[in-house]
């Protein structure tokens, strides 16, 4: 029986046998108690037994993290807990030893992240790793019950989207002797694709592919950046939630965004009790607040201009200072939220700031971009209304010295019934941090992949 059982349904009285690991075991001379855990939810159940038991002297030699059957009686505690399992008897299934790294005692982060292997064992990875099922789960709920198609953007491809040249290289050639061409560069069509290929920083060019068959697509899954960065919120794996719609404008996407993040934070808030009350005393006080204001916000919308100018009219003195046509920094971030005491949609970003396939304002210097800034987190969603127009597509590429050639087929899709259409994307574990309370990426992802960190 599963420990997640006894807690929904009544148990009290009955013989029930329960497989699980042993968390922690105080022995006494004539009895002991095991906590003991099976990972189907985030409670544990107290094992009582006493010298009467079949191999008491055995039993007691058992370690934590060591793995044990009990067939015993659900009886009322005389603890802190509403029942406990009386054993009658107890079996080692997998012994552990002295070594075991996980002790019933509070471990730092940091130690942890050595041992990811056996960190979700602990009370802390159990809850964050939970949430992050949960959270997949709502993804794919809402785009699913809303009639979006999902789509399996490549891993491997040509195409670097968001043209900043961070890309992982995936080669078949031999690096200790690399075929050169006349010009003594490598030679690139003699490797496996016969071109130079890499990991994906991002599937939504393939993603629009599928949006102008389908109306409307969505994207989950690993996004890789060679980016050299060891921030709490930076990693080289990482996973990215993008939706892209047709038919829909700037403000239409910040509608699909503003419903996306409420019902993922409301389906966790509703299917993650206890993960939440355990983080919101352990991690982040006040975390259940947070998240349940979220849900309950009317978002505040307002463009980059009207920011920069707020900024300035501050009286604040800015370690960076905000300028009209720059990008805004997280002091910046901070200042808006906290003004506003609510999540807020920045749009209509400086056209040099930003990529080159967002539909570009009549302005001529903006283009049709917009963040969402959250109290506590900065930037959680990025999105655009994208380029639609053939002409201003090809020359905002050529003024940026972009290889057309490279990505004919995506710029052919303004010449085969293009159609106004917006999408964004959602830092998947940005997102997590946001909903767990926990303040470094390296804590919500099973096996992080940062500069010099590629382990198990």
């Amino acid at each position: 029986m599963e420990i997640r059982e006894l807690y929904s349904n009544d148990y009290m009285d009955k013989e029930v046998v329960v497989n699980g690991w042993v968390r922690s075991h105080r022995k006494q001379k004539e009895f002991g108690f095991i906590d003991l855990y099976d990972g189907t939810c985030l409670k544990t159940i107290q094992v009582v037994y006493d010298n009467n038991i079949v191999n008491f002297e055995d039993i007691q030699k058992i370690l934590v993290g060591s793995s044990i059957m009990v067939k015993g009686i659900i009886v009322k505690s005389n603890g802190k807990q509403d029942f406990e399992l009386s054993a009658r008897e107890i079996v080692l299934l997998g012994k552990s030893d002295e070594t075991y790294p996980i002790q019933p005692k509070r471990h730092t982060r940091e130690f942890l992240r050595d041992v990811a292997y056996l960190r979700p064992r602990t009370a802390l990875f159990q809850a964050v790793f939970r949430i992050r099922s949960l959270a997949a789960m709502a993804v794919h709920m809402y785009f699913q019950t809303r009639g979006y198609i999902y789509f399996h953007a490549p891993i491997i491809t040509a195409s670097d989207c968001e043209g900043a040249g961070e890309m992982f290289r995936v080669t078949t050639l031999d690096l200790d002797n690399l075929p050169k061409d006349s010009k003594g560069k490598v030679d690139n069509s003699k490797d496996f694709f016969g071109k130079s290929a890499g990991l994906t920083v991002s599937g939504q060019l393939e993603a629009e592919t599928f949006a102008t068959a389908f109306s409307k697509c969505y994207t989950f899954g690993p996004t890789f950046r060679a980016e050299n960065s060891n921030t709490k919120i930076h990693a080289s794996e990482f996973w990215m939630i993008e939706p892209e719609v047709c038919f829909c404008d700037l403000f239409g996407i910040m509608d699909i965004e503003e419903e996306c993040l409420k019902y993922i934070v409301n389906y966790v808030l509703d299917n993650g009790k206890d993960e939440i009350e355990f983080l919101d005393k352990f991690v982040e006080n006040g975390l259940k607040d947070k998240l349940e204001k979220l849900v309950n916000s009317k978002f505040v919308r307002i463009t980059h201009e009207e920011v920069i100018t707020i900024l300035k009219n501050s009286g604040v003195k800015w370690e960076f200072v905000p300028e009209y046509g720059e990008d805004i920094a997280k002091e910046h971030e901070k200042y808006i939220t906290d003004y506003y005491n609510c999540p807020v949609f920045i749009y209509d970003w400086p056209k040099d700031i930003k990529a080159f396939y967002m539909k570009q304002n009549d302005d001529g210097k903006t283009v049709r971009a917009v963040d969402l800034e959250v109290p506590g987190v900065g930037e959680l969603i990025g999105g655009s209304q994208r380029e639609e127009d053939y002409d201003k597509l090809v020359k905002r590429m050529d003024e940026l010295g972009m290889n057309k050639d490279e990505l004919d087929w995506y710029i052919n899709l303004r010449r085969y019934g293009s159609v106004v259409h917006s999408g964004f994307g959602i830092g998947f574990e940005r997102l997590l941090i946001y909903l767990t309370g926990i303040d470094n990426i390296r804590d919500v992802i099973p096996y992080f992949r940062t500069p010099n960190n590629c382990d198990f």
